[in-house]
């Protein structure tokens, strides 16, 4: 029998779309896999129309590739476009945080700063689901003061599938004092207004974790026979 899945009868598209993305960037919805309509429909227990608004967001996102009448497959992408995206995503935080380290007050510091505690903390008690979401937002931050929106809207596009491949092998990074010491050198460098140090260890950081990534994914593709 197919587990029923409660959803508020408000804004039933937004619920969908919310909790698709997350079982998707979460690796509970597997690359390639096919989505289906009607199966949605009576998980969500919800007519066919907001399940297929829903799929087509999705599609817009990228995450997704929707097909009329038939419902919509997990995006998956070769290794050389993963590494794309990661390259992407590079370029615009790079030159985010060079703009943004000289309008950086007291206010954006202590922010950065609390996320990274959160972050510490998320991983001392063993939630690495919580991890994802809060490194994201602690990157948000570091770039908030820039206020280039319409590169921010363009980050947070490539991001999403960034970090979905992120979040897919997040147990096997393994990362955990690397990238903490990796944060905190950002902040620091942020703070003493050094914009060269800054985005030099901000590429190095981003340029890691693509090749660690991808590796992963390539080991993995290739014991499955893809």
């Amino acid at each position: 029998m197919v587990q029923k899945r409660a959803v508020v009868r408000q804004s039933l598209p937004d619920v969908i779309v919310a909790d698709l993305r997350q079982r998707i960037l979460s690796g509970d919805l597997e690359e390639g896999a096919l989505i289906r309509q009607e199966m949605l429909a009576e998980e969500y227990d919800v007519s066919r129309m907001p399940v297929r608004e829903a799929l087509k967001r999705l599609d817009a996102e990228g995450v997704v590739v929707f097909q009329n009448n038939r419902g919509a497959t997990v995006t998956k992408h070769s290794l050389e476009e993963i590494a794309e995206i990661f390259d992407v995503r590079t370029l615009l935080e790079v030159d985010l945080f060079a703009r943004a380290i000289p309008n950086m007050t007291d206010k954006h510091f202590a922010a950065c700063e609390r996320l990274l505690n959160e972050m510490d903390a998320s991983y001392e008690a063993e939630n690495v689901a919580d991890w994802g979401p809060l490194n994201a937002l602690y990157h948000r931050t570091l770039y908030e003061a820039a206020g280039r929106h319409l590169t921010e809207h363009l980050l947070e596009r490539v991001a999403l599938q960034a970090n979905r491949y992120v979040s897919m092998h997040i147990h096997k990074l393994d990362q955990r004092d690397t990238a903490s010491a990796d944060h905190r050198a950002l902040l620091d460098a942020a703070r003493q207004g050094d914009v060269s140090l800054a985005t030099t260890q901000l590429r190095q950081h981003l340029e890691r974790t693509r090749d660690q990534v991808i590796a992963l994914i390539k080991e993995a593709r290739e014991r499955a026979g893809d």
